[in-house]
């Protein structure tokens, strides 16, 4: 679950991380209320779950009340459906670092990075001269030590009073990360000014998993793009949207970058992925009804389960059809544990039954172009 710039950087405030003042406004009527608040000159900041803001126009800074007006007003009517603004105070800038915190896959520690360098450009920067980018690792088992944060800002070349700064706000930060089972603990850039370090952006990614435990945070409408998208998380259901002509229901992601590597090879276009394994596997009525919100010209089914039984999700798939009588072709590739007992229900029902992933991509592809 992604949080919004303003709710991170609420948590990291509670968390003693400085952030610069300001307010959310959700119309041009609040505005000047915010400005009392944050002064001027000052940053508008549009609150969408997307990067690359600045560079896409939806951050801006007004050096007067008439041109903050004028701002807001054009980022809420921009196609990226900005619901909320963050005014907020703008400060001298010496320098920028980048700072964030996130699980290493390999070592099962929290990875610490950094880099002098922080900004917009850090992605460049990654690939260009990754030998700037600080690593430390943290076994969460133990704890971030002080020697490991002292250890962390002194490579990334700190001094001074600005070096015991930034190991608070290290320190502040992973209490964030841990305290909020975060994927993602991230301040870029973190300000260098003569009043010391501020956070000038905030990004929060909580695990969708620890939901149960952090009830503090609720799954709303303005956290997804559609409303498919929204749905789909409320029923536990990985969701993601795009604008092509085949919708997938698929088992696993790897299998599911597979089929779609093979359906963009083929000249065709997805319109979403859907998780359909795991603990989803028998939600067939439920994953089917999402498909067919989409625009989509035919619904392409493969999955290959072990735990998640083939049997099972053939007989829930013929239910769905049944139930729901789908204005548009279903392939399926269903492999996988009964899968026997899965071919023989879905041609009871009238189905194909196909063995091979890209046979079943390329009937799907050439049923669309019908």
């Amino acid at each position: 679950m992604k949080l919004f710039e303003y709710e991170a950087k609420q948590l990291f405030c509670e968390a003693g991380i400085p952030v610069p003042v300001s307010q959310v406004i959700e119309n041009t009527g609040q505005l000047d209320k915010a400005l009392s608040v944050s002064g001027l000159p000052c940053i508008l900041k549009s609150q969408v779950l997307t990067g690359g803001r600045g560079k896409a126009g939806l951050i801006k800074i007004a050096q007067t009340a008439e041109e903050a007006h004028k701002i807001a007003a054009e980022l809420f009517a921009r196609p990226e459906n900005v619901l909320r603004i963050l005014v907020e105070q703008a400060v001298t800038i010496q320098s920028e670092i980048y700072l964030s915190i996130t699980a290493d896959p390999v070592s099962g520690c929290a990875m610490i990075m950094g880099c002098a360098e922080g900004g917009i450009d850090i992605e460049e920067i990654s690939v260009k001269t990754p030998e700037k980018i600080i690593r430390e690792f943290v076994n969460v088992n133990t704890g971030l030590q002080s020697f490991q944060i002292n250890d962390f800002i002194w490579r990334l070349g700190l001094r001074s009073d600005t070096f015991k700064q930034a190991c608070k706000v290290v320190a502040h930060l992973y209490h964030v990360f841990i305290k909020y089972d975060a994927e993602l603990a991230e301040i870029n850039p973190l300000f260098v000014t003569p009043a010391g370090l501020i956070a000038g952006d905030g990004k929060l990614i909580i695990d969708d998993n620890s939901m149960f435990r952090q009830t503090a945070f609720e799954l709303s409408r303005d956290k997804f793009d559609s409303d498919m998208e929204y749905e789909a998380a409320l029923d536990g259901i990985p969701y993601l949207q795009f604008d092509g002509d085949i919708s997938l229901m698929c088992a696993g992601a790897g299998l599911t970058n597979t089929v779609y590597d093979l359906i963009n090879y083929e000249g065709g276009t997805v319109a979403n992925y859907l998780e359909f394994g795991g603990p989803n596997y028998t939600k067939a009525g439920r994953a089917m009804e999402l498909c067919l919100k989409n625009k989509s010209k035919v619904i392409l089914i493969v999955t290959f389960g072990t735990i998640a039984r083939a049997d099972v999700m053939a007989a829930d798939i013929v239910k769905a059809i049944e139930e729901l009588k789908p204005d548009r072709p279903i392939i399926a590739c269903i492999r996988g544990t009964g899968e026997e007992a899965a071919c023989e229900t879905l041609k009871k029902a009238g189905l194909d039954y196909i063995t091979d992933t890209e046979e079943a991509v390329r009937r799907a592809i050439a049923v669309n172009r019908e």
